[in-house]
């Protein structure tokens, strides 16, 4: 009776521990599946974001890649960004130096100390507007649009030239105009070859002659200067001797006639 008994007890003690380890089976499962569902849940957000991310930034570089474009376009209009760089570069170099040489003839035709001068500083006005009229010509054609006004610092040493007079004025004046044209003559040369677009090239060639006669005009003028200038110091040099050369010969006839005195007393 008693071994019945344990019999059935062992019975129902093991069909309660099968069912407490099938249940913990069942447990783990759930817990399992539901951790993957939400490593999955997690993936596909991760997933969105990312594609949310990638999409924003392409719509980000493709609003700033239009809007570079767009800067850029505004830089030239037309036919104009068919020009390069260079190209522009060179027609808009060449139209502030126009303005500032006619400026500064300006000044030069007024407060010159010599004719030489004067009539220099009118050739200026006259040659860099025209210069600078068929520019602008050119340029409209290209859709390139051209400075109108000087930027500060020319304007400033436009200012400086003006506060000159007299010789000091000319000295400054042609030195500059020696300098900026031997520039100019470097920069065109390089232009009638390097140019890429054929109506600047014709330009620079058209142009050169005449830069190069300012060059030699400026040079002649800065070489009679020169000239005039060692010429009265070698004046003053002469005079200065012959001064001194008549003083001595006073002072020989002083001698003289003193000791003529010295000689007549007593």
């Amino acid at each position: 009776m008693m071994n019945r008994r344990v019999i059935k007890f062992a019975h129902v003690a093991a069909i309660g521990i099968f069912m407490v380890i099938g249940l913990a089976i069942v447990v783990g499962q759930v817990q399992k599946t539901s951790q993957e569902n939400s490593n999955q849940t997690n993936r596909n957000a991760n997933d969105n974001s990312s594609g949310n991310s990638n999409a924003n930034s392409n719509t980000s570089s493709g609003l700033n890649s239009n809007t570079s474009q767009n800067m850029n376009a505004a830089k030239c209009t037309g036919s104009g960004c068919s020009l390069s760089s260079a190209d522009q570069k060179f027609v808009t170099d060449a139209a502030t130096g126009s303005m500032a040489k006619v400026e500064l003839g300006r000044l030069a035709a007024q407060q010159g100390s010599s004719d030489a001068v004067k009539q220099y500083g009118q050739r200026m006005v006259t040659d860099h507007s025209q210069a600078n009229t068929e520019l602008t010509k050119l340029a409209s054609t290209k859709g390139v649009t051209l400075p109108t006004t000087l930027d500060t610092k020319t304007q400033e040493q436009i200012t400086k030239m003006s506060q000159l007079s007299g010789s000091d004025f000319d000295k400054a004046y042609i030195n500059g105009m020696v300098k900026d044209h031997q520039k100019d003559v470097t920069l065109f040369q390089k232009q009638t070859t390097s140019a890429t677009d054929p109506d600047v090239k014709a330009y620079a060639a058209k142009t050169l002659p005449t830069l190069q006669d300012h060059l030699q005009m400026a040079r002649d003028i800065n070489e009679s200067r020169a000239s005039t200038k060692r010429s009265t110091e070698s004046n003053k040099n002469a005079n200065s001797g012959t001064s001194n050369r008549n003083s001595g010969t006073t002072n020989e006839n002083k001698g003289m006639s003193n000791q003529n005195m010295n000689s007549v007393k007593p």
